[in-house]
């Protein structure tokens, strides 16, 4: 086996044209979670744009590309996975059959450890250091939406019909009702970035969309086109004006549903739930096998899937002093926010006491 490590600026053409390959047969070699677009090479360089200490680890055996490991590196040596924070799949590409050792590929690529918080299922070496495993539902299209719907039908009928019935009416008041599957208007996502960040601030949670090198990676996916990987806009509008607008990078077999908002002045219509009940027809029709909802229960995801998938949160270390360093400065936040997540008595109080900060901070902020 042979390890080298990378720039992703760096990797040969022949290289990611094997990583995408690799991608593209997960799903008949029994892997089907390693297609996730999160983990594309596309992904990884365009964090790399906004990111300076991206890199890739490559795997050979007996000289032919065996793995592809993504990751970011602090001068320390502490890796995390490649957009860690946004990322909705982590881990390592490889092929069927392929095995590691998390330790020695660690020191490999220089790391005293590496962190994650949504490693993709089968990435048993790094599994070893998980603290924690969590549902992220998915909708299921590879029968076609009418298979989709009639599952909707079975599971949530009230939610469906309800749903419909707001359409409907939408249409009534506002007038058409037109979707955009693969929107490529910039003014389009400055609106949903808009809409994105006065829903962060409005319910208290920290806005993503104020650290620049997240707006800049959206923007570089938003310009990333390719038949194996795109940053795809969906909008829909009524009345010729936008109600509800979602962002994600899509892969072949996969969607990513990353960055859904809609305008709260519309919120009576569940502007967002005719969204993704228009982007599951549209996907289905494109050849897309899934919508992966993301990590973490809300009703509409509930509504929504077919089923879950685990992804899991952790790390891996070597016995040195600045990954045990680390580990005891993130272990004890990680630990409250899970517990605090994980329970609704806890969660309910905690999260309204967020919506009545947020409110209050919209307040100042107006004035």
């Amino acid at each position: 086996m042979e390890i080298t490590v990378h720039r992703p600026g760096e990797l040969t053409a022949a290289d990611r044209g094997a990583w995408t390959a690799l991608q593209a047969k997960a799903h008949l070699n029994g892997s089907p979670h390693l297609a996730n677009p999160f983990l594309a090479p596309e992904f990884t360089l365009a964090v790399a744009r906004v990111r300076g200490n991206v890199r890739v680890a490559v795997v050979r055996e007996d000289g032919d590309p065996a793995a592809y490991f993504p990751y970011q590196r602090s001068r320390a040596g502490v890796g995390k996975a490649v957009g860690l924070g946004v990322s909705d799949s982590q881990g390592i590409v490889h092929r069927p059959g392929f095995t590691w050792e998390a330790r020695a590929l660690l020191r490999a690529c220089g790391l005293v450890m590496y962190e994650y918080d949504h490693l993709a299922e089968g990435q048993g070496p790094f599994e070893t250091g998980t603290t924690g495993r969590f549902a992220s539902p998915v909708m299921d299209l590879d029968q076609g939406y009418d298979a989709y719907l009639a599952h909707l039908r079975q599971q949530s009928p009230k939610f469906l019909r309800s749903t419909l019935a707001k359409g409907r009416k939408l249409a009534r008041d506002l007038g058409e009702v037109r979707y955009v599957h693969d929107e490529r208007d910039p003014g389009a996502l400055r609106t949903l970035i808009a809409w994105k960040s006065a829903q962060y601030r409005r319910t208290g949670r920290s806005d993503r969309f104020a650290h620049t090198w997240i707006t800049g990676l959206v923007h570089q996916l938003f310009h990333t086109r390719g038949p194996s990987f795109a940053g795809q806009l969906s909008v829909l509008y009524a009345g010729g004006r936008p109600v509800a607008a979602h962002f994600g990078p899509r892969g072949e077999r996969v969607l990513a549903c990353w960055f859904p908002a809609y305008d709260p002045d519309f919120a009576k219509y569940s502007p967002g739930l005719l969204l993704h009940l228009r982007m599951a027809e549209a996907a289905a029709a494109d050849g897309i096998a899934h919508l992966d909802l993301g990590r973490g229960q809300k009703a509409y995801k509930d509504s929504l899937k077919t089923r879950d998938i685990t992804v899991s949160e952790g790390w891996v270390a070597l016995p040195h002093p600045v990954a045990l360093g680390h580990r005891a400065h993130r272990a004890p936040v990680r630990a409250l926010r899970n517990t605090v997540l994980a329970r609704p008595e806890l969660f309910t109080p905690a999260d309204r006491l967020l919506k009545r900060l947020g409110k209050i901070r919209s307040r100042y902020r107006k004035e």
